[in-house]
């Protein structure tokens, strides 16, 4: 197969195999890349610093939450940028040729705005232009503390913006990315329903035009209580009776459902936003992953926490944590397609929608995010076709990945990220600093 990408970056032309032209960039294996759909992309900097157990008996999401905030305070634009960029390059390097920003930290420590409104926003801007991924900045209303409208305090001031506030910093975003690549793309987030009021999630429908809209919903059980506790009903089904939710959602974790919620989620058109490593890091829970499946549902997954970078980490556990829900092996294949294929092939396309970008798969007029694999490992040896996947995601002991092309930038090569040396040395000198001061 032989695939031309334009000087705009997009997929000019597929043809059948033939001999390589001069200049032409020869690979074994050639895919599409997914989105990864879901980042914090600052919280990659306590990454190996939470796994202990705390004061708590049972440390979960809510003690981590805690070491977060405190660690949150020491953060500026020019660490957030450093944090960033690095975050950016290993997903590249991991086989992300996009990612969906989910930015909350938006004000100085205190609460303070900065003179710039759009000023971390902006650093995030100058990571993606750094490392070339494509990039779809979703900035996050978050206007309480709670189901009770209880007001922001410590770490979540950082956070916090009025209907008002946010409006003014959805328009200072807006200008600044104005000079951004031409595949940038601007969403918007509520954070999650027990941060946001329905006002606000009325104001987030409003703002977002034409981009995707993004939310945390039903990660923890004791959310869905709460929400059960204030607003009557489980956050799915309060979010489904109360918004249009549709093609442009994509609910993150979504991972405690009844059935009804379930199929009403998958027939939404909606994209459930799933990232395996983090929710096994925090111990959150397993996503109905089959149920949805069969039910028409869409999935992409996203990195979220940073703990851990991978694309075939992510997918492998995916349909790892089904086989242990459900004590049986293969349970996402389907007729035609071997895990791997169907793992690939549903998030890459998928992950496009969430993140509001033409790419996923490899056809005339999409945007080059390409993949390519080098099968030199004895993973590989004798296997041909759908194998080749499932090789890859399930036993293949190292990163196979060679080539990366975000909208046709060619941004990893030989299996490293073209401005590796610089990014990395800023980033470990970014957390000397941060190590020393906590």
């Amino acid at each position: 197969m032989s695939v031309t990408i334009s000087p705009a970056g997009r997929i000019e032309r597929v043809e059948a195999r033939q001999q390589p032209t001069h200049g032409s960039h020869v690979v074994d294996i050639l895919l599409p890349s997914p989105a990864n759909i879901h980042c914090h992309s600052f919280q990659r900097a306590i990454a190996g610093q939470t796994e202990y157990r705390g004061r708590n008996t049972s440390d979960d999401f809510w003690s981590w939450r805690e070491l977060l905030y405190r660690f949150l305070q020491r953060l500026g634009p020019e660490q957030i940028e450093a944090i960033a960029a690095q975050v950016q390059m290993e997903m590249l390097e991991a086989g992300f040729a996009s990612v969906g920003e989910f930015h909350y930290l938006h004000h100085q420590p205190g609460g303070q705005a900065y003179d710039q409104p759009a000023e971390l926003s902006s650093s995030l801007l100058r990571a993606a232009e750094l490392t070339g991924i494509g990039y779809t900045h979703l900035p996050v209303l978050y206007s309480q503390g709670g189901l009770d409208g209880r007001a922001l305090e410590g770490g979540q001031l950082r956070f916090g913006c009025d209907l008002e506030q946010f409006t003014d910093l959805y328009e200072h975003i807006r200008k600044a990315m104005q000079g951004s690549p031409a595949d940038a793309c601007l969403g918007v987030a509520a954070h999650s329903l027990r941060a946001v009021t329905p006002a606000g999630l009325e104001l987030v429908q409003t703002l977002a035009t034409d981009g995707p809209i993004h939310i945390h919903i039903a990660e923890q059980t004791a959310e869905v209580e709460a929400v059960q506790a204030a607003y009557g009903k489980r956050p799915v089904r309060w979010l489904m009776d109360h918004v249009g939710i549709d093609e442009r959602w994509c609910l993150v974790h979504a991972t405690h459902l009844t059935d009804q919620e379930t199929v009403d989620l998958a027939e939404s058109g909606a994209i459930a936003g799933l990232c395996p490593i983090t929710e096994a890091n925090l111990g959150d829970g397993i996503f109905p992953g089959r149920a949805f499946l069969d039910a028409g549902g869409k999935i992409a997954v996203g990195s979220d926490s940073n703990v851990f970078i991978s694309l075939t980490e992510e997918l492998r556990l995916l349909e790892y944590s089904q086989r242990l829900q459900r004590r049986q092996r293969s349970v996402l294949a389907d007729d035609q397609r071997s895990c791997g294929r169907l793992l690939l092939e549903e998030t890459a396309k998928h992950s496009a929608q969430a993140v509001g970008r033409d790419a996923g798969e490899i056809r005339p007029g999409a945007l080059a995010d390409l993949i390519a694999l080098d099968l030199d490992s004895a993973a590989f040896d004798g296997l041909a076709g759908d194998q080749i996947l499932d090789a890859w995601i399930f036993a293949c002991p190292r990163s196979a990945i060679i080539d990366v092309w975000s909208a046709g930038r060619h941004v990893v090569r030989g299996g490293q990220h073209i401005q590796r040396e610089a990014i990395d040395a800023r980033f470990r000198a970014t957390m000397a600093t941060l190590r020393c001061e906590l």
